[in-house]
């Protein structure tokens, strides 16, 4: 029974768990893969990468964010209560463990684990005659030509190191007015080479040195005439948050160019060194670079992980790695050489990867080679520069078409690989936009004009993922083709909006953001609470990457008053606390991490037993409500809404080998069989039905009221 200050301030702060220690909970979980003996050891290998991506953007964005804010004179309180300063001490505490953990994994794990399969990382003293030969040439013909020392001295001040470089300090000793000298010098260690080199062997042995190892030895030719009393590697992380006043900008293309050579130089908010570098070469460091001991991370194990993913990604054999999967065509769409015949007998669902994305390419392909094809629209976020994608767009426009392609400049990280495609969609004789000011356009929908025999019809592609035909093999995402005259009536006026001069009309069928889309789920949220308080089937099913909204979270906590049945699939971040007597005990919170990332958002509503559904490119996040452009759409054919339902949502929440429930307290705890029961992968049993599997047996209406029972792995 809820006790009475629980029932006087339900949404009180410590009920909201912290948005920034919920991220570095979601990074642990990618660590735990790393971790996990039972995950294939290259697959390992690739966590272990990941979750130091995930804190270099994390420490980039949000840690950056924070120090301002302790910096301004603004004093407030997260939804969990925590003051910046207080929210920054906590984060420093969580990823001082984190990151010991990690290199604990590497240096007690991963590393032997790999020598035994013959994949080895050796110092230049460890290596025979000959291999040290290849070495020294290699460094002579590779390596020498673009080193470049930089004294520190009066005359030579503190270099302004690029974003996440990887440094050499070197400590020297000068024979100077007849006494010796200490100086330091800094040697930045190329970045346009492989950080291991690979040496060469007859056999199937992969052997490697780091190229900061070797450069290291032989540091001594660089200056010559002076002792070389030590050398120490470490790395600065900046600030690389763009700051673009786009009303004041006469050209957002050529704003955000310059403000991503800005990014590469911004404050420093992290510094990291290695494990063996002396506290007065730390401390003469962090001064340099106007950080404290509290932005100090030591580093026992390789700095700058990621690029160990080259060995992730050599020829290595195949009982290291995941076992193969290649998806095939979607059932609807095999064996149909006319996609736009196969859109107009019925709507059509794709999940990747699990469907081939090559359904959407052929699509665009077809469209712009059809000559009934009349005109082409598109979003762009990242495009990962697909030639084919692009390509397809560029040859429209040679067979006569309209094209229009929005794309979006500032999608995080990819911005300068957008602006470059954006330049060729132009110079090809593409229509290219760049959306609405102030906001990101981050809906993912393509719109196709076709004169058909029996009229003007628009076909339509709606998705929760990028039209990236790269990250659509490793991410779990739908998408929708459907030639509905609504959806198609939608499409059409959300690209004026887009393109053109005009204020929102409201829309038929997509919800979008940031116009309607908050208001909408805020109501469909409610209908559930008042259809549990009449005593009608009432139930939410919702996967996303991130829940944060505040009103969203409270009225989630009101349908659980209610009675309502809430399962929330969250693989990132979630401040909303589960479980909580008499506010969220109606409420699970699970987070799914496996082989492919979890990107789909699905939404589900029981609606007294007429269950709605809608897909979608928005997390149920403030930045994705008010400050970009989203759609979500509904699934209006019953066969593609049962299915989603019961093959997607229903497998997921069984899931109890990759599957983590968020307890009370904040912690996940993974599940796992029940004693003579079955396991459940919901990925592997997603490749299966891609297969050719039997699809799951329908549940009756009582079966799918009823939650999966689980069992909880203890926390270590």
């Amino acid at each position: 029974m809820a006790d009475a200050a629980t029932t006087a301030n339900p949404f009180a702060p410590e009920h909201f768990l912290n948005r920034e220690l919920s991220w570095l909970a979601f990074n642990q979980r990618v660590l735990d893969e790393a971790l996990d003996p039972t995950t294939p050891l290259l697959e390992r290998v690739k966590f272990f990468c990941i979750t130091s991506s995930n804190l270099d953007e994390f420490f980039e964005v949000r840690v950056a964010g924070i120090k301002q804010q302790i910096e301004s004179d603004v004093v407030e309180r997260s939804v969990d209560g925590l003051t910046a300063t207080e929210t920054f001490r906590a984060i420093h505490r969580r990823v001082r463990e984190l990151v010991e953990a990690q290199f604990h994994c590497w240096r007690e794990q991963l590393v032997p684990a790999l020598a035994k399969n013959g994949i080895r990382f050796l110092e230049v003293r460890e290596l025979g005659p000959g291999d040290r030969l290849w070495v020294e040439s290699y460094f002579q013909k590779q390596v020498w030509p673009v080193l470049t020392p930089l004294g520190l001295d009066p005359a030579h001040p503190f270099p302004q190191l690029l974003n996440k470089t990887l440094n050499l300090i070197v400590q020297l000793e000068v024979r100077l007015n007849g006494g010796n000298h200490r100086r330091l010098a800094v040697v930045q260690v190329p970045r346009a080479l492989p950080r291991l080199v690979k040496l060469p062997r007859d056999d199937s042995r992969q052997d490697y040195v780091f190229l900061a190892h070797l450069v290291g030895h032989y540091l001594a030719d660089l200056f010559p005439g002076t002792k070389l009393l030590g050398h120490w590697q470490f790395r600065v992380t900046r600030n690389s948050e763009l700051y673009i006043d786009e009303e004041d900008s006469a050209n957002l293309l050529k704003a955000v160019e310059d403000e991503l050579h800005n990014r590469r130089k911004g404050e420093g908010v992290r510094l990291e060194v290695s494990a063996d570098c002396p506290e007065e070469i730390r401390a003469e460091l962090l001064d340099k670079l106007h950080l404290t001991e509290d932005d100090l991370y030591v580093i026992d194990g390789p700095i700058n992980p990621v690029r160990l993913m080259t060995i992730v990604e050599g020829d290595h054999s195949p009982e290291l790695r995941d076992p193969p999967f290649i998806a095939r065509v979607a059932p609807a769409l095999r064996d149909q050489p006319d996609l736009f015949a196969a859109i107009r007998e019925r709507d059509v669902l794709l999940h990747h990867p699990f469907d081939n994305f090559s359904s959407v390419v052929e699509f665009l392909a077809q469209a712009a080679e059809d000559p009934d094809v009349l005109a082409i629209k598109m979003t762009l976020y990242r495009t990962g520069g697909d030639p084919r994608i692009v390509g397809a767009l560029m040859n429209a426009v040679r067979n006569g078409k309209q094209v229009t392609a929005v794309v979006e400049l500032k999608a995080r990280f990819d911005e300068a690989n957008n602006i470059a495609w954006a330049r060729r969609l132009e110079e090809a004789g593409v229509h290219v936009v760049y959306g609405l000011v102030g906001y990101k356009v981050h809906g993912k929908m393509t719109l196709v004009v076709r004169r058909d025999a029996d009229g003007i019809r628009r076909y339509v592609h709606l998705a929760t993922g990028n039209y990236n035909a790269t990250t659509a093999r490793f991410y779990t995402d739908l998408g929708l083709f459907t030639c509905r005259p609504d959806f198609g009536d939608d499409a059409s006026s959300l690209f004026n909006l887009l393109t053109g001069i005009c204020q929102f009309q409201g829309t038929r069928k997509l919800l979008v953001a940031p116009f309607e889309l908050h208001a909408r789920m805020l109501k469909l949220i409610e209908r559930e609470t008042t259809n549990a308080k009449r005593g009608l089937p009432a139930r939410i099913i919702a996967k996303m990457n991130s829940l944060v909204d505040r009103q969203i979270i409270e009225a989630l906590y009101r349908a659980s008053q209610a009675g309502v049945k809430i399962d929330l699939i969250v693989r990132g971040i979630c401040c909303l606390r589960p479980g909580v007597p008499g506010v969220s005990e109606h409420i699970t919170v699970r987070s799914v991490l496996d082989r492919f990332l979890e990107h789909s958002r699905i939404f589900y509503f029981e609606n007294a037993c007429q269950p709605e559904v809608f897909v979608g490119s928005a997390d149920w996040m403030p930045r994705n409500f008010f400050r970009r452009i989203e759609v979500v759409f509904p699934i209006e054919d019953g066969n593609l809404r049962d299915r989603v339902q019961r093959e997607l949502l229903d497998t997921v929440l069984a899931d109890n080998v990759k599957a983590r429930v968020l307890q009370t307290d904040g912690a996940y705890q993974r599940l796992k069989p029940r004693r003579g029961g079955t396991a459940v992968r919901s990925q592997t049993e997603f490749m299966r039905l891609a297969s050719g599997g039997a699809a799951p047996k329908a549940k009756s209406a009582k079966e799918k009221l009823r939650a999966p029972v689980m069992k909880l792995r203890p926390r270590p």
